[in-house]
């Protein structure tokens, strides 16, 4: 299995968006993890504040700014592609709750590209019964890449 990314930066300043295959690489764990087999395309954009804050207001009619949205994409059962949907990260939100969360930026990132891409397989959290189901895999799939448990200070 392998993912590809269309990365789109819709900043001025990209300045600590991590590189197309780190990305890639993400994904591809947090995919495999969440048991998908064929290969999978997704965008991954990276905006401002004020986008993502639109996009959730229009969507999730929640208005202010948000770390990461996912759209999953459904594509009829007789068409065959590998399309799965598109991730929405904001910059300015995933670097200032890195830094309060005493965490790298890259490992941040990570562990919203993993989340996201749960989000786009059909895992859920809202209900505290799906997210025992899904917070594990996030677990598993971020420290398989070599980073920390996203949830360890919820736990203590």
């Amino acid at each position: 299995m392998q993912a590809r990314i269309d990365l789109q930066i819709a900043l001025k300043d990209p300045k600590g968006v991590p590189e197309l295959p780190a990305l890639e690489r993400w994904a591809q764990k947090a995919l495999e993890i969440g048991g998908r087999q064929e290969d999978a395309e997704l965008t991954v954009r990276i905006v401002s504040s004020h986008e993502i804050r639109e996009l959730n207001r229009d969507y999730r009619k929640v208005d202010r700014p948000t770390n990461i949205l996912s759209f999953p994409f459904e594509c009829p059962p007789e068409v065959k592609l590998p399309l799965i949907g598109d991730l929405v990260i904001c910059l300015e939100v995933t670097a200032r709750e890195a830094k309060e969360q005493h965490k790298t930026l890259e490992e941040h990132f990570a562990h919203l590209i993993v989340h996201g891409c749960l989000h786009l397989l059909g895992y859920d959290h809202i209900k505290p019964e799906d997210a025992q189901i899904m917070e594990p895999l996030e677990i598993k799939a971020v420290e398989a890449l070599g980073y920390d448990n996203p949830y360890k200070d919820d736990e203590a």
